[in-house]
């Protein structure tokens, strides 16, 4: 695969017809009318935090399409939000941008979304390894002595935690959840994504994927409960080579590794400006994502 050359217009989006509904590291969202949606999977990357000069060659593509796969695939256990993906269906307004839309973007019901992160874990590492290690437990749960890195949990475990719109989110304890969106409500968010996770991850086994752990987020809508934003991809989730893997060390991922590896090595002091990355970096990241993309559908992303 030859270098790719970042279009700008992939990291930056631009509809003046549109109202800006939010812009997120990777994602920028419009509103096209009261019930409805136009979320954009740029080709942005963040790392420590920053979103880099750099982007990666078709990464906003390939989470559109890993999340659009994955909301048909989970389409029986919870609704979804997602009303098309189908440029040639968007109002007239946007159907104009088609060739910057197809295939990043998605036409979704507006939902009214739950202040916290569904963080399901079915293996020990991140933020939870840390945890562990000072204190024996994730978020207030209890876990066996003796675990070392990544190894696999005897049941995976939901530890949420909240937004925050800079920064990392923070992990809470479930009370903490029961007290920002009640009782029913997060006993119903902990089993569907629980449940989710099961069928996911034992799907992703079968591709030669570990989902070590991923984080999902819900609202509300006509529906009831409902699935929404994305879904089960590198961005959200710790995917892992099956045949690479081995308890007692950090893994290898299907994400921004040579991003990180690369940035620690400049021993960029992760403060702004984030510097820009070398193609090679870039390249080696988008054929990661490209990978995940073929291992989880059997697929190939048309580049």
């Amino acid at each position: 695969m030859s270098p790719q050359v970042i279009d700008p217009v992939l990291l930056r989006t631009d509809f003046p017809e549109l109202k800006l509904h939010a812009s997120g590291k990777v994602r920028d969202v419009y509103q096209l009318d009261s019930d409805h949606l136009l979320f954009v999977a740029t080709d942005r990357i963040s790392a420590f935090d920053y979103v880099l000069a750099t982007g990666i060659p078709h990464k906003g593509r390939v989470l559109t399409q890993i999340s659009l796969f994955w909301f048909d695939f989970l389409r029986d256990l919870v609704p979804n939000h997602v009303v098309t993906a189908d440029v040639e269906q968007y109002p007239a307004a946007v159907r104009k941008y088609a060739d910057q839309l197809r295939g990043r973007s998605m036409m979704v019901k507006r939902a009214e979304m739950f202040p916290v992160e569904c963080v399901v874990r079915g293996y020990i590492s991140g933020s939870a390894w840390k945890e562990y290690k000072a204190s024996g437990r994730v978020c207030g749960i209890g876990l066996p002595p003796g675990l070392k890195e990544s190894d696999k949990l005897p049941e995976p475990i939901f530890t949420p935690a909240t937004k925050a719109t800079t920064g990392h989110d923070e992990n809470i304890p479930f009370e903490e959840m029961t007290r920002i969106v009640g009782v029913e409500l997060s006993n119903q968010l902990r089993d569907v994504t629980l449940k989710i996770y099961k069928k996911a991850s034992d799907y992703a086994r079968q591709k030669g994927i570990i989902i070590a752990d991923t984080k999902f987020e819900f609202g509300m809508t006509s529906q009831g409960i409902t699935l929404a934003d994305e879904v089960l991809t590198p961005d959200s989730s710790r995917f892992w080579p099956a045949d690479k893997y081995q308890p007692g060390q950090a893994q290898e991922s299907y994400d921004k590794q040579y991003v990180r590896d690369h940035l620690e090595q400049i021993r960029w002091n992760k403060l702004p400006p984030a510097p820009a990355l070398p193609a090679d970096v870039a390249q080696r990241t988008s054929e990661k994502y490209l990978e995940a993309f073929h291992q989880l559908t059997g697929r190939k992303l048309d580049v």
